[in-house]
């Protein structure tokens, strides 16, 4: 299955859950931003069944995740970041396992690991949030989140 909205677009493996949507109220306000300022879009990616009610960085779902599953956030950031300090780094990211940590998680929960990587794609800015179950299985995992990342297209702005 392939899902696409707002100008991304990637395959959903058998198994996994996916959605792309527009970020939150709480997310909008959180960031600084007035309310009605921004709503880019967010798209989840999971290898269980994701919970109806989450938070755009994955609260409401990375505290049901087993050792063998992957949470994967993208979050769009408005126009204003493209070309800024943070959003530096060119195109899609693949991740490593080496960037894998308990301490780089939204909030810290037993066993899991997190990263995440800011970069401008197709005059776009992001950031890729992805969590994984186990921080001991990180290498075996990573290889599952790079093939899912491998058939992710965003359009340019």
């Amino acid at each position: 299955m392939r899902i696409r909205a707002d100008g991304i677009d990637v395959d959903v493996p058998r198994g996994w859950d996916a959605e792309i949507y527009r970020q939150r109220e709480a997310t909008i306000q959180s960031m600084g931003a007035d309310p009605g300022e921004t709503d880019a879009p967010i798209m989840h990616l999971a290898n269980f069944s994701l919970p109806p009610s989450r938070g755009d960085w994955g609260s409401g779902a990375v505290e049901i995740m087993k050792s063998d599953n992957i949470f994967i956030a993208l979050c769009e950031f408005g126009p204003e970041s493209v070309g800024k300090a943070l959003f530096a780094r060119q195109g899609l990211p693949r991740v490593d396992a080496a960037d894998f940590a308990p301490h780089q998680l939204q909030r810290t929960l037993p066993g899991q690991s997190g990263t995440q990587y800011f970069f401008t794609h197709a005059n776009r800015a992001f950031c890729l949030y992805v969590v994984l179950g186990s921080h001991a299985r990180r290498h075996e995992l990573v290889a599952e989140v790079n093939a899912v990342l491998d058939t992710l297209v965003i359009d340019p702005a």
